[in-house]
């Protein structure tokens, strides 16, 4: 079937979008717990474009029939709330997101349902409202997921920043849906909005059960299973490449290990084939990343000592516990670049380690964490350094 892409103007009368989104102050919301960027904003001009061009459709919503998708702070379920909507779902990859939407909504008095990423977030859904992800390969996941489970009647609303937007992301709704439409911009964001969900025909239902995406490293003796948005996907960043290279001598005598902020979970699955006694928690605060390391585990014959956990670093895990922990850091925030989230994870390291533990971290060498390391956990050594990466290890006193 012949895709259509229209901006706004081409569009029929009765499907324009946009209405009055009755008075939000935005600057109320906080993006606490999360600590990367918190003093910046949580909503912006984006999440404001999606809410006005979804208005009347939000204000005429049923109950239940209205889901959220990748809602940084709570910008959107609770402007969907406000705007007239009742029993709002939503889905948020990120806990430090679900958390930070939870505050929030206290803070506005409102009620939002907190759902997992599967197809009871958006059965019987007529409306869909979300931010773009910056990955295209969650994109396709989420998209086949409403294609495949929300009523054929749905309207999904989605923008974002237009420099974070591509043509592509037009190509992957139409894989699924019938028509995508595009709106005017403002304040330099966009919505693309996508109907006539295809669920029910092949294609549809075999996007929808295409997840987690799997490949093969025979160089590693692994394979790698990962969800749409997860860092790297199935691939094997070079910086973790380079992390592995180093590892057959950190703390040779551990029993335990983490995996912190572990992705697709390669680390976790590494240390548990390459160590046959070793048990290892993985632990990341993103959904998807949490069920791409629970499959890695699985696909690799080592669930039984691979144990996954969705969490804010390691506050599941007692103080002075731990005997080897590895960390590849983020430093993203939403589109927002910190440091402010390594060092969480330093601190939080350095609280897990036993006496004598130690962490093992790779890092873009421009960052010069070392100093923030020694201070954080312990003395630190330099393992190895190439023209980009260097591998550190700190040494709990």
């Amino acid at each position: 079937m012949r895709r259509r892409y229209r901006c706004r103007p081409a569009m029929p009368e009765s499907l324009s979008l946009t209405g009055n989104l009755p008075d939000v102050d935005f600057s109320l919301l906080r993006r606490d717990p999360d600590v990367g960027g918190a003093d910046l904003p949580a909503s912006d001009a984006a999440d404001r474009l999606i809410l006005d061009e979804a208005a009347d459709l939000l204000a005429a919503s049923a109950p239940h029939a209205v889901t959220v998708f990748d809602d940084a702070y709570g910008a959107l379920a609770i402007g969907a709330t406000v705007g007239g909507a009742t029993a709002v779902r939503s889905h948020q990859d990120l806990i430090t997101g679900e958390r930070a939407l939870a505050r929030n909504a206290e803070r506005f008095g409102v009620s939002v349902e907190q759902c997992a990423f599967d197809a009871a977030a958006v059965a019987g859904a007529r409306v869909v409202v979300m931010r773009l992800p910056r990955s295209l390969d969650r994109l396709a996941e989420v998209a086949a997921l409403i294609a495949a489970h929300a009523d054929p009647e749905v309207v999904v609303v989605a923008g974002g920043r237009i420099k974070h937007m591509s043509v592509a992301m037009n190509d992957i709704l139409g894989e699924v849906f019938d028509r995508v439409d595009v709106s005017h911009a403002r304040q330099k964001s966009r919505v693309l909005f996508a109907r006539g969900p295809r669920g029910a025909q092949k294609s549809g239902a075999e996007k929808s059960g295409f997840w987690p995406q799997t490949q093969r490293h025979d160089d590693l003796g692994l394979t790698l299973a990962a969800h749409g948005g997860v860092f790297a996907g199935t691939r094997v960043d070079v910086g973790t490449r380079f992390l592995l290279s180093t590892l057959d001598p950190a703390v040779p005598y551990a029993r335990t290990a983490v995996d912190l902020a572990c992705g697709s979970g390669l680390v976790a699955s590494w240390l548990a084939t390459s160590r046959p006694s070793i048990t290892v928690l993985a632990t990341d605060r993103s959904a998807a990343a949490a069920a791409s390391a629970r499959a890695t585990a699985a696909a690799n014959n080592v669930a039984d000592r691979v144990t996954v956990t969705q969490s804010d670093g390691l506050e599941s895990v007692a103080d002075a516990s731990q005997e080897l922990v590895i960390l590849n850091p983020p430093f993203h925030s939403d589109a927002a670049i910190s440091t402010d989230i390594a060092r969480h994870l330093f601190v939080d390291a350095g609280r897990a380690l036993a006496p004598g533990g130690e962490l093992w971290c790779v890092w873009n060498s421009h960052l010069r964490y070392r100093p923030v390391l020694e201070k954080e956990v312990g003395p630190t050594r330099q393992i190895a350094r190439n023209s980009k990466f260097t591998v550190t290890a700190s040494r709990k006193p």
